[in-house]
């Protein structure tokens, strides 16, 4: 009989250890941060990171992982290497559609603007004290400065300071602007069409002459070089000047990509990337959107949800980069968004793609666990009882 109770209780030990285990197992994991993964522009990388501290306050149990790089390369991760975010947002909202759909995106939101300025260090880029908008042309030309710009294959600051150089020579009426410091310093080609816009080619290579001009992959890896005095001139995002504090000339409108108004004149330029694809001059515009192979797509929509808000909104707006209130939606907007966003009138219809049905998250213990476990006791209590009989 006695071994016959130690068995007994044995048992019991053991079924409700196993039960405890199985029932809250689940609860150790929801108490995991999550992670929300977010590739982009890295003209973005200072008010995301602001974006990121406060969103990160408000959600305790959600952990933003970003990563900057050019609005190219950053779609690419995605589209070509097979990388997974929960969130894209680029410095040309076009290359969403254009790089993305339909199988990585069928949506994305308008919600920042931006404009091209000439950065310099006051103290130490050459001539800076003569610098204005209406001769640093001239004053790059010169022997001796060394001014720089993004890989246009890999960031659109970088196809986009193309378009300033060749803009400029219209709106200067000098025809060797382009010339001077592009075609002569580096591979990048220009033709003439028969409707007078330029197109402008970029090899995979684009053989800088670095004595003259200095090309990195993305924009704001020229800031360190201008603060440092190892370049003199770098075009760059107003926002991005003035985040880092770089002195810079604020560029005619009719050549900065800033205005709705001289958008006529920006289609005039075009600039053909390594990979054969023609992009065309236009007002500057962010784009923000969840990948359609996002593994959070929820938490990827939160945080989406917060950069187009009101609190994302103040933060663009306190670091030199207009925000577009309300931000503009085209394609298949969330719902959850649709009272956020001004929805286009015509929107785009890509080939929609199935989305998998969420996985039923765990139970957490309840009632249930207890009346289990209970349960259970009551019946080895009986068998003792019978036992003992």
């Amino acid at each position: 009989m006695e071994i016959r109770n130690i068995l007994v209780w044995a048992t019991l030990t053991a079924i409700v250890c196993v039960s405890a285990a199985a029932f809250y197992t689940p609860i150790a994991g929801a108490q995991q941060a999550k992670t929300v993964r977010v590739f982009h522009a890295g003209s973005l990388a200072v008010p995301l990171a602001e974006a990121e501290s406060q969103f990160e306050a408000l959600h305790p149990n959600m952990d933003v992982q970003r990563e900057s790089m050019g609005s190219v390369k950053a779609i690419r991760q995605i589209t070509d290497v097979g990388k997974r975010a929960d969130v894209l947002a680029s410095a040309d909202y076009s290359l969403i559609p254009g790089m993305m759909y339909p199988e990585y995106a069928d949506w994305y939101v308008r919600f920042a603007t931006n404009d091209m300025v000439l950065a310099y260090n006051p103290e130490k880029s050459k001539y800076a004290a003569e610098i204005t908008p209406d001769n640093w042309y001239e004053l790059l030309r010169k022997g001796g400065v060394v001014f720089g710009f993004s890989n246009p294959n890999l960031d659109p600051c970088g196809y986009r300071s193309l378009m300033v150089m060749q803009l400029a020579e219209l709106y200067y009426n000098d025809s060797k602007i382009f010339d001077d410091l592009v075609l002569n310093n580096t591979a990048i080609t220009i033709s003439e069409d028969a409707d007078g816009t330029f197109l402008m080619t970029v090899p995979e290579d684009p053989k800088p002459n670095t004595e003259k001009v200095s090309i990195r992959p993305k924009s704001v890896e020229l800031v360190a070089l201008v603060e440092e005095g190892g370049l003199d001139y770098a075009f760059e995002y107003r926002s991005v000047a003035v985040q880092h504090n770089l002195a810079f000339v604020d560029l005619p409108e009719q050549i900065d990509l800033s205005r709705i108004e001289y958008a006529d004149t920006y289609r005039k330029v075009k600039v053909q990337t390594a990979d054969g694809k023609t992009k065309t001059g236009k007002p500057i515009v962010y784009g923000i959107t969840v990948p359609k192979n996002a593994e959070n797509p929820d938490m990827g929509l939160e945080f989406v949800k917060f950069v187009i808000g009101d609190a994302g909104q103040k933060i663009f707006a306190d670091m030199g980069q207009p925000p577009i209130v309300p931000p503009e939606g085209s394609g298949n907007v969330p719902e959850e968004l649709k009272g956020l966003v001004q929805l286009e009138l015509v929107e785009p219809t890509p080939t929609p793609t199935p989305t998998p049905a969420p996985t039923p998250a765990p139970k957490e213990p309840g009632f249930e666990a207890g009346f289990a476990i209970a349960g259970i006791l009551a019946i080895v209590y009986l068998a003792l009882r019978r036992g003992k009989g």
